[in-house]
């Protein structure tokens, strides 16, 4: 009788232990021994040999658009590129419609990703001024991994652009927040500054001096209240300095857009298509972000995946909306830089599994780890590819990196011990459950 229901047989494993050639084997959808085991049996052996193993991707920052704007997005089609991307677990953000600011809509979101999400799945409660009293409970849910603030970029409710707001949202709970960084008052101030049909106004619109001013603002908050915060994207090489000097209370999150893309021939060439909140900026700030994440400053990698149609995308600068793909293509642009020389395969693995296991208390997650879910992404290092907007699963078919050669590939996505992907191709039926935290587990 096999011992094992899986075993990942001669990849190299990258994980706490550094990175050697060991064989992985999962037992009842859990990590159940790592190590040389070539006189074990399983229901299934995966050859792994030539492949990495790794912690499976995490990606912390999500925007499925589901409810109200699925013309652009959806759960099945959002989680179907993840699992694509080598992605086994997504965070998805609360500005849909109706928002995602009160239980229903918690409530309502878990039912529409049951049998439809292939990653599992957690998402962010919207603080607004009226709910914040209610956050100590709502963020306690099951399947929430925190509460999210827009300082800047958003509209209606969710928009918590003020000092005292931001301090009453933050005076209530404990787990940690997370926030859009980006003074609302400066942003309103440089509208003016936007030239019409000229994308390489954006970062002169929503301007440096916004980003560093919003987070200077949210720190002092956040120390005065003692509450723990993730700042989202970081775009600016000037805010490096004030989060480095709070981290014991400040994480922070850098994209792939940021890390890649460069104004203003990032605009030039793509238009709207490069637009996103915050921008893209030049290549003063882009090496900035390069130093921090060398100096280990920056705690996770999130895509910062949102989708617009294409059509809504050809509209003439300042009328096209801010947003990009990015949920699968996260994994393969990362490893290109791997490749290039300018990140190391395990700081990829800090940035993607581990940080996220870190910053939010993912119970059982983010390690590849004996007792951890089997939560896996098998990546070929070598494998040459070009990314493609026709190979794009999100609703909106098109992608800011279309014609990128890359080096590094994802080859494979296990989820809790079952194969989700292969080769690019989904395999089985959507298996997503919600994440759990360490902050949250219920009682058994």
């Amino acid at each position: 009788m096999a011992n094992y229901d899986l075993i990942l047989r001669g990849g190299t494993v990258v994980n706490h232990d550094g990175e050697g050639i060991r064989d992985v084997a999962v037992k009842d959808g859990k990590i159940a021994a790592i190590g040389d085991l070539h006189d074990e049996d399983a229901g299934e052996i995966i050859d792994c040999t030539g492949l990495h193993v790794l912690p499976g991707v995490i990606d912390t920052q999500v925007h499925f658009r589901e409810p109200g704007a699925e013309h652009k997005e959806n759960l099945a089609a959002g989680s179907k590129g993840a699992v694509l991307g080598g992605v086994t677990g997504v965070f998805e953000m609360p500005n849909t419609n109706p928002l995602t600011t009160d239980a229903p809509a918690i409530n309502d979101k878990l039912d529409r990703a049951k049998g439809r999400m292939w990653c599992d799945h957690a998402f962010y409660v919207g603080a607004t001024h009226d709910n914040a009293v209610n956050l100590p409970e709502l963020e306690m849910l099951p399947g929430v991994c925190g509460v999210k603030i827009f300082m800047g970029a958003s509209t209606g409710n969710l928009l918590v652009p003020d000092d005292e707001g931001v301090e009453h949202v933050l005076s209530h709970g404990r787990r940690r927040v997370a926030i859009h960084s980006e003074d609302e008052a400066i942003l309103r101030a440089n509208k003016e500054l936007a030239r019409e049909g000229d994308w390489t106004s954006h970062p002169e619109v929503r301007s440096a001096a916004a980003a560093l001013r919003c987070t200077e603002r949210l720190i002092g908050i956040a120390r005065k209240v003692a509450r723990r915060i993730h700042v989202l994207h970081i775009s600016t090489a000037d805010e490096l300095p004030i989060l480095a000097a709070n981290k014991d209370i400040a994480t922070c999150e850098v994209t792939p857009q940021h890390l890649t893309l460069e104004g203003p021939e990032a605009y030039e060439r793509l238009k709207g298509r490069a637009q996103m909140n915050p921008p893209v900026r030049d290549a003063r700030h882009r090496e900035g972000l390069w130093g921090g994440l060398q100096a280990g400053l920056f705690d996770v990698v999130g895509s910062d995946h949102a989708p617009h149609t294409l059509e809504e995308k050809a509209k003439s600068y300042p009328a096209s909306p801010s947003g990009m793909p990015g949920v699968q293509t996260l994994v393969p642009i990362m490893l290109n830089h791997v490749a290039e020389g300018r990140l190391t395969l395990q700081r990829f693995v800090d940035l993607t599994s581990h940080g996220a296991n870190r910053v939010f208390g993912i119970a059982g997650k983010g390690r590849l780890a004996i007792g951890y879910d089997a939560d896996i992404t098998v990546v070929d290092l070598k494998a040459k590819r070009t990314i493609s907007d026709a190979a794009m699963a999100n609703v909106s078919g098109w992608t800011p990196f279309d014609g990128m050669e890359v080096t590094g590939w994802p080859k494979g996505t296990i989820i809790r011990g079952q194969r989700v992907m292969w080769e690019d191709e989904v395999i089985g039926e959507p298996i997503g459950a919600p994440i759990k935290f360490q902050e949250t587990l219920e009682p058994a």
